[in-house]
């Protein structure tokens, strides 16, 4: 274990009087300027991007400065990763050690990789204590499913609409990405079914409630008609994020689960954005009481450092010998101590408590924010992991995606740095920012949806 003198709460903690601090309406000039020099050459970049070119110059906590000098709280995490703030002093200490010690020894066995794999043998649930390591989570997302085959000797997977697993040929296959770069055909074997979403439900019982029965029941139906009878996993986020921090009910998993059981079928959990502390707990699956077969760890793992995971139970792990699993980046001391340190860290200053402590006090203020603003339609959170859906009519719920431009844009010129979805507004603050910077930040989306509600009036 590597000691800490410090409270994460109080490094990370906001002075309000200072942050937000906007001195240049951004994007300033200067990121301008960076960012036509970079796009020179650098292209393909996100959405989040392309609305709002700012450059940024560094990070402290749970803020970001940019390059005009404009302070913001930073509501995304960088895209769910930073989880414990920006540059960490444990974890950037650790990682300087090693950089300074060990970069890479391949997959030969290390200190720092043997305390990492018994600490997340100590941390997970159940029996998962068998780990290969990976420097993305697409990496990460196509060796669970090399898992998946080589554990069950059968090929086809299923996942669902509007999941997101990553940007490789097999992962995209499992996803709702459509682009003729991916291939004019999903990857053989891969199927796609609809999964339960509280706020719009394909099936309702008689009482207006979701029906989680019918889906489950749609789920058998179709494997018998529409595979091949070969099905080795069910693969899917815990909870969806690209598709808008989208809940599932609460009975939904543990149905799932015995159904998988049922079927012989492996259940794999994408817990890449939703695990390690992001929900208040190690993974997300936790709040229902599941534990999967194989599950992908990613993002906020090394805090920013290029370092994935998948967990498998123990009766699968001798399947890793099987899938040619190494790789030349995953599990490099560096990857080891940024994880391990992340690792400690959460439990230390018991960020899992207070991830759910956050959560719940975002979707009180969420409440009140749809009480008063007809546009939000639902709003959501477990944990950190937090989204608003705008619609144009209630009764309806049709999407208002030009209010999502609009709100994502006014409240990062107020000083707010976040995510964009569309219609849906998406928010992953670093799980150690305390109360007071949560609630302004749900202060500047709130003028920032009543400002875009006047101008969609005109």
């Amino acid at each position: 274990m590597i000691t800490t003198t410090f409270s994460t709460l109080d490094w990370a903690k906001v002075d309000l009087a200072d942050c937000p601090n906007v001195v240049t309406t951004p994007p300033g000039p200067k990121s301008n300027e960076y960012h036509q020099r970079c796009t020179k050459y650098f292209k393909g970049l996100s959405g989040r991007v392309k609305l709002f070119p700012v450059a940024f110059d560094s990070g402290k906590g749970c803020t970001l400065t940019d390059v005009d000098g404009n302070r913001y709280i930073d509501f995304s995490s960088g895209i769910y990763v930073t989880t414990l703030g920006h540059c960490h002093p444990k974890i950037s200490e650790a990682v300087a050690k090693y950089a300074g010690k060990l970069m890479n020894a391949h997959d030969f066995t290390t200190p720092i990789k043997t305390m990492l794999v018994e600490k997340l043998a100590e941390v997970l649930p159940g029996d998962l204590n068998g780990f290969q390591f990976y420097d993305c989570g697409t990496a990460a997302v196509e060796a669970g499913m090399r898992v998946l085959r080589a554990a069950t000797g059968r090929n086809e997977m299923l996942s669902c609409f509007y999941d997101f697993h990553g940007k490789s040929y097999g992962a995209v296959s499992l996803a709702h990405i459509r682009s003729h770069v991916y291939g004019r055909v999903r990857a053989p074997g891969a199927h796609m079914v609809p999964r339960p979403d509280n706020y719009r439900p394909m099936w309702t019982k008689d009482d207006g409630t979701i029906d989680t029965d019918r889906y489950i029941a749609f789920y058998d139906e179709y494997i018998d008609k529409a595979t091949v009878g070969d099905v080795a996993g069910f693969v899917l986020e815990p909870i969806q994020g690209w598709g808008g921090s989208i809940m599932p009910p609460d009975d939904f998993f543990p149905k799932l689960r015995k159904f998988c059981d049922e079927k012989n079928i492996l259940l794999m959990a994408d817990e890449v954005l939703t695990g390690w502390g992001r929900t208040g707990k190690w993974l997300c699956m936790e709040h229902w009481g599941v534990v999967p077969d194989v599950v992908s760890i990613g993002k906020g793992f090394g805090n920013g450092f290029p370092v994935t995971c998948v967990a498998v139970r123990e009766q699968h792990k001798e399947s890793f010998e099987q899938i040619s699993a190494s790789s030349s980046y995953g599990g490099n001391p560096m990857a080891c101590a940024a994880a391990l340190a992340s690792t400690e860290v959460i439990q230390e200053e018991n960020l899992l408590e207070h991830a759910e402590l956050l959560g719940g006090i975002a979707l009180k203020r969420m409440e009140q924010m749809k009480n008063e603003h007809p546009i939000v339609g639902d709003v959501r959170a477990k944990g950190c992991l937090m989204g608003i859906e705008l619609v144009k009519n209630r009764d309806t719920k049709e999407p208002l995606d030009e209010a999502g431009k609009l709100v994502y844009q006014k409240a990062f010129r107020k000083g707010l740095a976040w995510i964009p979805a569309g219609h849906i507004l998406r928010m992953s603050p670093p799980i150690v920012m305390d109360e007071d910077t949560l609630l302004k930040g749900f202060d500047m989306i709130d003028e920032a949806i009543g400002e875009t509600e006047k101008e969609l009036k005109r």
